[in-house]
């Protein structure tokens, strides 16, 4: 069984999305062999020297889940890029590129964490190439701590500025960017996040094949999601159950 999850997006402070994450590492993630975390599972990572403090309790459950021999993966996404060795060798996650290609149940499926396609966001493409750009972090990272907090509110509040005056459409990824990507990796199952548009999208690439491609749930305090993907190539969409349980929807993947 493997498991799939992005856009946890936990604060520093106490919420009920870091006790549902803490419920999910001690209960269900214990019966997987494998845990995915494609990107943004922190709302923000301003580095390891400080983001290992502030996350003591996720750095110290996701360690006891590797010791129990799960194997964990993490993806970085456009809030947690700057996730580097420290978090890894205090975890034991395996750090990934973005994508990579997995055999899934059978069949093979790239994995994102899903901004990169969103190609039409032209603004937020050149601020991510910037971001990414080992320079740039370099020089971020020699900043005091409470510069680079500040900087990192700052920017997510011009994010959310931002986010309200664009086009909804422009902020989703692009179709003809998915059905590239997937034919140059040879695959007809795509699972990424980012969007915050959970859902299930039957495609065609060329000559007629058909793809699915799997858009992960983002987060909130009355819903978290994880993905589970078996051994048969069934899908399906768990909940976090820290009160009344609720039902599941499985489909099986094509």
């Amino acid at each position: 069984m493997i498991l799939l999850l992005s856009d946890l997006h936990l604060p520093d402070e106490p919420s009920p999305l870091r006790e549902g994450f803490l419920h999910f590492l001690e209960g269900p993630a214990r019966d997987a062999d494998a845990v995915y975390i494609l990107g943004d599972l922190f709302e923000y990572w301003v580095g390891d020297d400080v983001g290992l403090k502030n996350h003591a309790a996720e750095v110290a459950a996701l360690a006891a889940l590797h010791r129990s021999g799960v194997a964990l993966y993490f993806m970085a996404g456009n809030r947690d890029f700057l996730i580097g060795a420290g978090f890894a060798a205090a975890t034991g996650v395996t750090l990934l590129q973005d994508p990579q290609v997995l055999e899934l149940g059978g069949t093979r499926t790239l994995i994102s964490h899903g901004d990169r396609y969103c190609t039409d966001d032209v603004g937020y493409q050149r601020w991510r190439r910037f971001s990414r750009n080992r320079l740039a972090q370099w020089l971020f990272m020699r900043l005091p701590r409470r510069r680079r907090l500040a900087i990192a509110g700052g920017l997510r509040e011009k994010s959310g500025a931002e986010k309200r005056n664009k086009a909804s459409a422009i902020m989703d990824v692009n179709e003809d960017a998915i059905r590239n990507a997937m034919q140059q990796h040879g695959v007809s199952r795509m699972i990424h996040g980012h969007t915050h548009r959970p859902a299930d999208h039957l495609l065609q690439l060329r000559a007629g094949a058909r793809a699915m491609r799997i858009v992960l749930a983002d987060w909130h305090p009355d819903h978290m999601e994880y993905l589970s993907v078996d051994a048969y190539g069934v899908c399906v969409r768990r909940r976090i159950e820290t009160s009344p349980p609720s039902t599941a929807t499985a489909y099986r993947a094509r």
